[in-house]
C-alpha cells in the first residue's frame, strides 16, 4: 500500500500538482500539514529532486518542528538538507551568510521587544519627543508597519508632508535604523527587510538561492504580511513552483500586518495558478462545523468553501449566559471540575479562550480556588525575565561587542559601582568617534573625566575579553557557567532577601538546562547559532504538551492549536466583537472579528461551551452587553440552549431575558429588569444571581467574611470556617488589586489558598 493511498481525492491533488503556482485553500483540521509533507515526499521519492532544492516555510518553530519530525518519518536519509523553517529563521540563515553586503558585521544581534523599547525611549529623549502626546510603543507599531510594507525611512518620511504627528515618527524611524545599525543589530521585521533589501541589491546571492530552491511551499499563507510576499515571490520568481497553503478564513494577524489579499489575490499575481480546495475536516464533530461553517459565511470578502466531516453530530453546542462575569468564571471552573470527576476530560484536555487578556484575572482566580492546575499562554516570555535577560546580555557581548543595549544592560550587574554619570561620559566619547561604545570602553584611559572609575571599566573590559578567549574550548555550557561563577550573580542572589531569589535562582538553572539541551542537538554548535535560536521562540512555542494543565489563552494565541473542549468566555457584543470594532466604518474589521470567531470555535474537537455575562467591570466600570452576535449566527438547531434574539440595550420595565437551562439555579437565574432610565450602576441592588459575590457586586455586604474590595474581619492566626474544607488556620492574608488572597491551613482538607470573596470563610 502507497502512503498517497490514505489521502483523500483533494488531497491528492494537493501532493501531485508539481508544477507551477499552487493555492492550496485549507480550511481548519483539513490535513494541510499532511499534504505539504506528503507533496515533499512525493517531490524527493517519485520525482527524484534533490532535498537540498526544497524549501518550507511556516510561522512558528513548533509548527517547523512537527513539519520536520513528519518529512524525516516519509523521506528518511537525506531529510536533513530539506529547509523547513520559519520566515525569521530562513531570513536569519541568509544574513548570516551575507549581511556584510548591506554594511552589517554577520555577527548581528537580534533585538526583542524590550530591546527596541530600551532604543527608541533613548531617542525620544534626543529628539524632545513628548512621549505622554506621542507613546514609545506608538511609534514603534507605525516603524513596524512601515516595515511590514517595505517602507524605508526616507519614503516614509516623504509621505509625512503636512502631518506633524507622522514627521516626528519620520524622524524617529530614521534615528531608530541607525541607532540599530550602529549596534550591529537588527529587530524581527528587519529580519525580512534586509533580506528583501540583500536579494534586490545583490543579484548574485539572489541567482544563487533561486538555483538552489526550485520548489518552494509555504504554510500559513493567509498570515504574510507584504515584506513576507515579496521575499517569496523574488525567491520563488525563477522557477514559478510556489505552493502556498492556507486559509482566508483564519487571516486573523492584521494587527501584525498581516495581508489578506495576499492569498484572496493570488490568481491575480499567478493567473496560470492551480486552485485546490481541501474541505474535509479531520478534527471536530458535524455540529461545531456547522456552527462555524453558519458564522463564517457572513463574511463577503472570502474564497467559497464549506467544511464537512464524516464524523457524527456530536454534542449541541452549549451555550450558557450569566448574570456576572465572575458567574462565568465560577461556571466554567465547575464544570472542568465536573469533567475531571466523572472522567469524561482531563484538564489537559481542556482549554478556555478569550478575545483580551484581562478576561484571564477573573478565570485564574477561580481556578485557584477549586485546585485547577492551569498555564496562561502570553505570559511573561522566559527570554524576557530579567534574571535570562541579564545573562543573555553577557552571552551578546561576548558574541557581538558592538552591540551598545547589551553592554549597558551588563556593565553594572551585578553592581560595579560604574554611575550613570561614567557611562554617559563613555557614551559622549563614542558618539564623537562613532564608534560602539565597548570599543569606547577599550579606550576608557582616553574619555576625559573618566577618573577612578577607569579601573572598574578596565576590569569589566578585561572580564569580557577574558569570556572571549575561553569561548572555543569551553563550549557553550562552561561559558555560561563561567559567566555566572565569575560576575557573581547567582551569589548576590543567594544573599539578597528578594522574595523572587529563588524562582530567579531555578529559571538560571532552567537557561543551563536549555544550553546544554542546545549543545546536545547541535553537532558543532556555537554562541551566535545559540543567541539566534533563544531570540527566535514565540510564545506559542513554549506550550508544553502533556503536562495536564488547563490552557488559559487570547483567540489570537489559540491559532493552530486543538483540544477536545473548548470554553469560548466573553461572548458578547462589546467584548467580542469589541466597541472598536462595532463602531469601526471599515467592514472588514469586523470581517477579521469573525474570521477570529471561526478559529475559535474550530478549535474545538468535541466540546464546545460559549459563555457570556450580562454585566461585566471593564476599567472599573460596570457595563451591560448584548450576547455576541457571533452567537446569534449560530442557528438555534445546533444548541441547547436558546440564544436571545433581541439586542440587550435598555429593558423595558418587566421585561426579563430567558433563563437557560441548567443545574445550579443560583447561576442562570435572569437578570432583575432594569428601571427605565436607570443606569446598570443604579440598578446594583437589584442584580439577582445569588451568592456573595453578587451582593458584592451591588455595593452590600452580607454577615461576616470577604467582600470584594474590603478587608475580610479575619487576620493571620484567626480560626476560620469554610462551606466545603471545614475548619482551619488562617496563615496568611495577602492584599491584591481587587481582593485578599488567603491562605488557610484546613485540619482536614490541609492548605488551600484562595480570593477572600468567593471563599466566604466565616471567623471562629
Amino acid at each position: 500500500m502507497s502512503i498517497y493511498d490514505t489521502l483523500n481525492e483533494q488531497q491528492k491533488k494537493g501532493v501531485f500538482t508539481i508544477k507551477g503556482p499552487v493555492l492550496l485553500l485549507a480550511g481548519a483540521g483539513s490535513g494541510k500539514t499532511r499534504v505539504l509533507t506528503h507533496r515533499i515526499a512525493y517531490l524527493i521519492e517519485e520525482l527524484g529532486v534533490n532535498p537540498w532544492n526544497i524549501m518550507a516555510i511556516t510561522f512558528t518553530n513548533k509548527a517547523a518542528g512537527e513539519m520536520k519530525e513528519r518529512v524525516e518519518t516519509l523521506v528518511g536519509k537525506g531529510s536533513e538538507s530539506i529547509w523547513v523553517t520559519t520566515f525569521h529563521s530562513t531570513c536569519v540563515r541568509i544574513l548570516r551568510r551575507y549581511a556584510d553586503r548591506l554594511g552589517y558585521d554577520n555577527h548581528f544581534t537580534i533585538y526583542d521587544t524590550d530591546d527596541q523599547k530600551s532604543v527608541m525611549k533613548e531617542i525620544c529623549k534626543r529628539l524632545k519627543i513628548d512621549t505622554k502626546l506621542l507613546k514609545e510603543r506608538s511609534i514603534l507599531a507605525a516603524i513596524s508597519s512601515a516595515k511590514d510594507e517595505l517602507i524605508s525611512p526616507k519614503e516614509y518620511e516623504l509621505n509625512a508632508m503636512g502631518d506633524f504627528r507622522k514627521q516626528k515618527i519620520a524622524q524617529a524611524y530614521n534615528e531608530y535604523q541607525e541607532a540599530l545599525r550602529k549596534s550591529n543589530a537588527m529587530d524581527f521585521d528587519d529580519l525580512i527587510v534586509k533580506t528583501v533589501e540583500l536579494f534586490k541589491a545583490d543579484r548574485e546571492v539572489l541567482d544563487g538561492y533561486q538555483k538552489r530552491f526550485k520548489y518552494i511551499m509555504v504554510d500559513e499563507y493567509q498570515d504574510t504580511n507584504t515584506a513576507q510576499f515579496e521575499l517569496v515571490r523574488l525567491l520563488a520568481d525563477a522557477s514559478h513552483n510556489l505552493c502556498v497553503v492556507g486559509d482566508d478564513d483564519q487571516s486573523i494577524y492584521k494587527f501584525r500586518g498581516a495581508n489578506i489579499r495576499n492569498i484572496l489575490d493570488f490568481e491575480k499575481v499567478y493567473p496560470e495558478a492551480a486552485v485546490i480546495r481541501l474541505e474535509q475536516n479531520y478534527r471536530s464533530t458535524k455540529n461545531v462545523l456547522d456552527a462555524a461553517n453558519a458564522v463564517i459565511r457572513n463574511n463577503k470578502g472570502r474564497k467559497s468553501k464549506t467544511l464537512w466531516t464524516d464524523k457524527k453530530d456530536g454534542s449541541l453546542i452549549h451555550f450558557r449566559q450569566f448574570d456576572q462575569a465572575y458567574e462565568e468564571a465560577e461556571f466554567i471552573a465547575d464544570d472542568v471540575v465536573r469533567k475531571k470527576r466523572d472522567g469524561i476530560a482531563d484538564y489537559g484536555d481542556c482549554a478556555v479562550l478569550y478575545r483580551t487578556n484581562a478576561q484571564a484575572r477573573l478565570l485564574e482566580e477561580r481556578f485557584v480556588v477549586e485546585g485547577i492546575p492551569y498555564n496562561v499562554v502570553g505570559g511573561t516570555n522566559f527570554y524576557a525575565r530579567r534574571e535570562i535577560k541579564d545573562l543573555l546580555a553577557y552571552l551578546k557581548t561576548i558574541d557581538n561587542g558592538r552591540d551598545d543595549l547589551a553592554v549597558k544592560r551588563i556593565i553594572n550587574v551585578p553592581r560595579r559601582g560604574i554611575g550613570a554619570a561614567t557611562i554617559a561620559k563613555v557614551q559622549d566619547y563614542a558618539d564623537i568617534r562613532e564608534m560602539s561604545f565597548y570599543d569606547a570602553l577599550c579606550q576608557m584611559e582616553d574619555v576625559p573625566g573618566i577618573g577612578k572609575s577607569a579601573s572598574k571599566l578596565e576590569s569589566f573590559v578585561t572580564m569580557i575579553q577574558g569570556f572571549r578567549s575561553k569561548v572555543e574550548y569551553y563550549g557553550l555550557e562552561g561559558l555560561i557557567k563561567d559567566v555566572i561563577e565569575t560576575t557573581g550573580y547567582v551569589s548576590e542572589l543567594e544573599a539578597s532577601d528578594d522574595e523572587d531569589a529563588e524562582n530567579r535562582i531555578e529559571n538560571i538553572d532552567e537557561l543551563i538546562s536549555k544550553v546544554v539541551a542546545f549543545e546536545t542537538e547541535h553537532d558543532e554548535p556555537t554562541l551566535g547559532e545559540f543567541l539566534e535560536e533563544v531570540a527566535l521562540v514565540a510564545d506559542i512555542d513554549n506550550v508544553e504538551s502533556g503536562n495536564n494543565k488547563v490552557l488559559l489563552m487570547t483567540l489570537h494565541s489559540a491559532k493552530g492549536l486543538e483540544f477536545p473542549h473548548i470554553y469560548l468566555a466573553g461572548m458578547e457584543d462589546g467584548i467580542f466583537p469589541g466597541y472598536m470594532t462595532i463602531a469601526s466604518d471599515d467592514p472588514g474589521d469586523m470581517e477579521e472579528e469573525r474570521r477570529l470567531a471561526y478559529v475559535g470555535i474550530t478549535r474545538a474537537k468535541e466540546d464546545l461551551t460559549l459563555s457570556c455575562a450580562r454585566m461585566r467591570m471593564i476599567r472599573g466600570e460596570t457595563q451591560m452587553n448584548a450576547v455576541s452576535r457571533f452567537v446569534r449566527e449560530i442557528p438555534q438547531e445546533l444548541m441547547d440552549n436558546r440564544a436571545p434574539v433581541s439586542r440587550f440595550k435598555t429593558m423595558a420595565e418587566g421585561e426579563d431575558e430567558y433563563e437557560p437551562a441548567g443545574n445550579r439555579e443560583s447561576l442562570y437565574r435572569p437578570v432583575a429588569a432594569l428601571k427605565p432610565g436607570r443606569t446598570a450602576v443604579e440598578n446594583k441592588p437589584f442584580i439577582a444571581g445569588g451568592g456573595l459575590g453578587s451582593l458584592a457586586a451591588a455595593g452590600i455586604s452580607k454577615g461576616v467574611g470577604a467582600v470584594t474590595g474590603g478587608k475580610p474581619d479575619y487576620d493571620i492566626g484567626d480560626r476560620v470556617k469554610h462551606v466545603k474544607y471545614g475548619e482551619g488556620t488562617v496563615t496568611d492574608l495577602e492584599p491584591g488589586p481587587r481582593d485578599y488572597k488567603v491562605t488557610v491551613d484546613f485540619d482536614d482538607a490541609g492548605k488551600k489558598i484562595m480570593y477572600a470573596a468567593f471563599a466566604r470563610l466565616i471567623r471562629l
